[in-house]
């Protein structure tokens, strides 16, 4: 009797679990794993556009806590040129389901002198979403947290592997799309903004046309432009450029490659 008590127990629980995560997942239609993408990077020095480094972008398929998932990441290099003016070396990680239901993240960053490094570690269990939020200080202090919501939260990688799924047909110039937005610290409330079509020129050689979107934070009640993105108007929706408003000033990066791009490439202007 105690044992069918048990079992009853962790069947509800596992149920419940499902419950909250399935109405965070979202149908993956833009990648698969194996996608790499390449890019130049690009700072803004006293008005000068100087070639500072290199960005990629990839995902994998691997397991979390031993359940299928991708693992995205972003990562940025200046180059020994640029480390004159300014050291950056970013490393952003984040783990999501199949069904893009954010599981884990984590920015490590070297920006000037500052070394800092954000996590947070989704659970999902009785209608609510659980974070715990970890944080290496540049001074070498650990801050923790730990929140609960009864909303799908995510933090802007994982937001933006989500993103690049979303169906913009429909949306006019200024539509918009709040979400709560998690760090090391907080749950914020965070911004898509989509500001119309473009044709993008990337480091490839190759035009492309683009969705152009703007990613903001709100910061004491205003909205403040963190990094603005053109992805390619077809399924991929591809990053061919981002622009990234940075403490220290601006940069830019420009697509220079890609392979294992799930489906056919139909942005390409001739």
């Amino acid at each position: 009797m105690r044992k069918r008590i048990t079992l009853f127990i962790l069947a509800f629980t596992l149920i419940a679990t499902g419950r909250v995560q399935g109405q965070c997942t979202f149908l993956n239609t833009a990648f698969d794993g194996g996608e790499y993408l390449a890019y130049n990077l690009y700072y803004n020095w006293k008005f000068v556009w100087v070639k500072a480094g290199t960005a990629s972008m990839s995902i994998v398929n691997t397991t979390y806590k031993g359940q299928p998932a991708y693992r995205g990441s972003l990562i940025t290099r200046g180059s020994e040129r640029a480390d004159e003016f300014f050291v950056m070396r970013d490393t952003l990680l984040a783990y999501c389901s199949n069904q893009l239901v954010p599981l884990y993240y984590r920015k490590g960053a070297r920006e000037g002198k500052r070394y800092y490094v954000d996590e947070v570690f989704y659970s999902y269990s009785s209608g609510k979403t659980i974070l715990n939020q970890h944080a290496l200080t540049s001074k070498g202090e650990h801050k923790r947290h730990r929140q609960t919501s009864d909303k799908c939260v995510y933090d802007m990688l994982n937001m933006f592997l989500r993103a690049r799924s979303f169906n913009p047909a429909g949306w006019q110039k200024g539509h918009r799309l709040e979400f709560p937005l998690a760090d090391a610290d907080n749950i914020d409330t965070a911004c898509l903004r989509y500001n119309g079509k473009t044709n993008i020129k990337a480091d490839n050689g190759k035009r492309y046309r683009c969705l152009e979107l703007s990613y903001l934070e709100n910061e004491d009640g205003k909205w403040k432009e963190i990094v603005r993105f053109y992805v390619t108007d077809d399924q991929n929706h591809i990053p061919i450029r981002l622009d990234m408003f940075l403490r220290f000033g601006s940069a830019k990066a420009f697509l220079t490659g890609m392979k294992g791009v799930k489906n056919k490439v139909e942005a390409e202007v001739k």
